[in-house]
This record gives C-alpha cells, structure tokens and sequence, in this order.
C-alpha cells in the first residue's frame, strides 16, 4: 500500500512552489543567509521522546524547515545535545541523534557542557511533558520541570553566563517552586519563556481586544482532561482578557466546580452561562441546543469550570465541555455592547500538533533576539490559579480558595507576530494525512 504523507523533502518543493511566486519566500536564501550569521546552540532537555509528543512536536521545527502563516521557514538554531530523562520502546531520540549527529548526554550538565565542565550552549530547551511519574494528592502529575530548571541553572551559575531558558506548559505542580522560579530568572536576569501554545492558533472569526478594552465578563472552554488541559484553557482565557482596560491586576479568588455544582452556579448568575453559549456556537455554529447537551459522537463526559475573580473586580470563567481535545473557544462581553463577542481557536488540519509550529518559532525568537515574545508572568499567574484550583477540588470540596499570593500586577505585550493567521492551512489541509516524520521503527504512541 502506498503511503500518501508528506515527507519533509516534498513538503519543502510544495511550500516553495506554493509560495515563492506570491510572497517571493527564497527560503534557500534564508538558509544561506542563517547559515552566515551565528546561530544559537541550544541542549534539549526532555522528559520522553516519542511521536506525537511535546519533544516531538517541538523539536521538528528545530530541526528542518516548518510553515509558519504560510512560509516555509528555515531553523535559526542548531540543537546540539540532547538529555532524555526516560526511555521506552517507543523513543526515538536515539534515531533522531543518530541522523542529525546530535550527541545523547547522560546528565543534564554534560548536554549543557558538551561533555565539558563550562556552560557549552547558548539556550535551553526544557520540554517537562509526558513519562511516567507520580501523581500527588491533588491529582497534578509530578513531571521534573523544577528539577530540570534547577540543574540548568546550577550550571549557568558556576559558569557565570546566563542563557535564555524555555520552559514547556506550566512552571510547575507546585506554586511555590513555580515562583521560585519566575524569581530566579528576574534576579540572573536571563529571559524565560513558558506556557501553552494555544494562544497562538488562528482565531476562526477574526477577534482582537485592543488594550483598554472595557471587559465585563469573558469565559474559555476547552474538551481535555482536567488539570493537563485546564492550563491550556486558563492560558486562552488570559491571553485574552489581559488586554482589559487598567491592565492586569492579578487574581484574588479561585473555585472549582464540576456536575451540578458548576450548573447550579450557572443558573444563579455566578459564571455566564450565555457567554459560554455564543463560544460554543463560534465552534459548532447556531444550531440551538442546551450547553451540556452531548455533541455529534463524543463520548460523555462530566463538565467542570474554574470560576476566577481578579482583583479589579473582573471575573471569568474556563469550562471544559465535552470529551473533543481540539475544543479551543472564547468569548467575552464589551461594557456598551449588547452582543457577546466569540471565536475559536483552530489548530489546524492535524489537530494539537499544528500549534507548536507557531510555538516553535517563537521560542526559536527568544533564543535568537534574548527577548521574551510576550509575558512569562501570564503563565506564573496561570500556575498559581491551576494550582489552587486542584486544592479546591481535591482538599477543600470545590470551596473558593482565597490567593492574595497571586494579586500581581503586569503589563501585556502585542504578540501578533508569533501568532498563526491561518495561511499555512491553505497548503496543510485536511485531506493531507498527517506525517510521520522521525519515526523508523514506526512505534504507535499509546
């Protein structure tokens, strides 16, 4: 049978074909051109490597070109060591190693040092997602994030260089060790880069919120499990509503809620449950049906939300609805307008992996220009209201969780730039099988 995926190779000749006449893109140009210029030599720091996983879709763009809003770009990085915390019959990082010449260190320090006593690298990749490890009582798995940032910054301190770090999802399960760590970059004074790459997917009806913006009430919906999937939804709902008008101020409570206690609070006015309704109807359309109602063949499954007040008095609401891992919806309320405004957040043609092309190329910008291409302080605020939302659940029976800790203030930053338009879904599309690149002995991901 014949295999009708895309290889890197013919997808490199499509997009230059595609797009060379009407953009002008010369990407061998742009190759040379990086080629001449000093390229950041980054370690990967990875908890599993397997298909389809965060290290996976990660270092793809790393490592060959990607379409980004409808480019295809080069990678302006060269990955030059690799520590795996934990292998599996389904890794492939041994073959990924193999084939790019890129050594496999057996301590973080040593990818660091190249097998040297100094700092040997000009940035750091921290991808702390998937693998098998504990969870606590709170129902957060307990994935070394803070362990892997600490070893990387043992290094840099005995070296006396600091380097741009980037941090995958949350800093970490715990607030304490994730403000730890937000500390710990502002004092050595290296630029950080953390969160979900869902913000960064084309909004499917075009929604901005210009800063200032008078906010009454917003809401973000998601379909993934709780806690993994609930720092994505978080992450939605902030990247847009930090935009309000006086700027963020931080959040003074948190609860969460789940079955008929979420409803319940619903009904009486405590989260909107008509703003959730029109971010629906931005996915699936304006069919009439009740909020909860099952949708097309997804299975059943229990809805939860975590009710967020700030402290400017501005309150929002993230619900996960349904069993559909692709779910990505938003929607908010304008002081003076009587219509919500909502939109999607669409991923693109091969689900969630589409996102890290965007994300990719940003991290790959705050490696090149030492920039932050917006807030790491969205996600810490994030972190800490994931984190007291479990508590909630998990300790205090869905009680609403005081967190004077997370009353801090920060200024927003345009991030349009690392943002996908929706261009590359005009060369990817949803008859083009999704590819396996890097995979040799064909594992299946379980």
């Amino acid at each position: 049978m014949t295999n009708h995926f895309l290889s890197r190779r013919e997808l490199l000749k499509m997009s230059a074909a595609t797009f060379a006449g009407s953009t002008g893109l010369n990407w061998q140009k742009l190759a040379s051109e990086a080629a001449e210029s000093k390229r950041p030599q980054v370690a990967a720091i990875y908890t599993e490597f397997f298909y389809i996983s965060h290290a996976y879709h990660i270092l793809h763009p790393f490592l060959g070109p990607y379409l980004f809003n409808g480019k295809l770009l080069q990678p302006q990085c060269d990955v030059v060591s690799f520590y795996g915390d934990q292998f599996t019959d389904r890794d492939l990082s041994r073959g990924v190693a193999k084939k790019n010449n890129i050594p496999i260190y057996k301590t973080i320090r040593e990818a660091l040092c190249l097998g040297g006593k100094e700092l040997a690298v000009d940035a750091v990749l921290s991808i702390g997602e998937h693998g098998t490890y504990p969870d606590t009582k709170y129902g957060q798995t307990m994935y070394p994030r803070k362990r892997f940032f600490d070893e990387i910054v043992d290094v840099m301190k005995q070296s006396k260089r600091f380097v741009p770090v980037f941090s995958d999802k949350h800093y970490s399960y715990r607030w304490d060790w994730a403000r730890e760590m937000y500390d710990t970059s502002r004092k050595y004074e290296f630029p950080m880069m953390v969160g979900s790459s869902v913000p960064l997917a084309v909004r499917t009806i075009p929604l901005e919120i210009p800063y200032g913006t008078e906010l009454k009430d917003a809401v973000s919906i998601h379909g993934g499990p709780i806690e993994k999937y609930d720092i994505h939804g978080l992450e939605v709902l902030q990247s847009m509503v930090e935009f309000r008008k006086g700027g963020e101020t931080g959040v003074s409570s948190v609860q969460f809620l789940k079955g008929d206690e979420l409803i319940k609070a619903g009904r009486e006015g405590r989260w909107s449950m008509k703003l959730a309704e029109a971010a629906m109807q931005a996915e699936l359309g304006s069919k009439k049906r009740s909020l909860f109602d099952k949708v097309g063949k997804e299975g059943t499954s229990e809805p939860h939300g975590i009710l967020l007040e700030y402290k400017d008095g501005f309150r929002a609401t993230m619900l996960k609805i349904g069993s559909n891992g692709v779910r990505w919806n938003f929607a908010c309320r304008v002081k003076g307008e009587s219509k919500p405004k909502a939109t999607t957040f669409f991923p693109g043609p091969w689900g969630n992996r589409n996102l890290f092309r965007a994300f990719s190329n940003a991290i790959q910008y705050l490696f090149v220009h030492k920039k932050e291409p917006y807030p790491c302080e969205r996600t810490l605020l994030m972190t800490g209201v994931l984190d007291a939302a479990m508590h909630s659940y998990f300790e205090k029976g869905q009680a609403k969780m005081k967190t004077p800790q997370l009353e801090f203030s920060y200024k927003p930053k345009n991030f349009n730039q690392f943002r996908e338009m929706g261009a590359s879904w005009n060369v990817i599309t949803k008859d083009i099988p999704m590819p396996r690149d890097f995979v040799e002995s064909d594992p299946q991901p379980k």
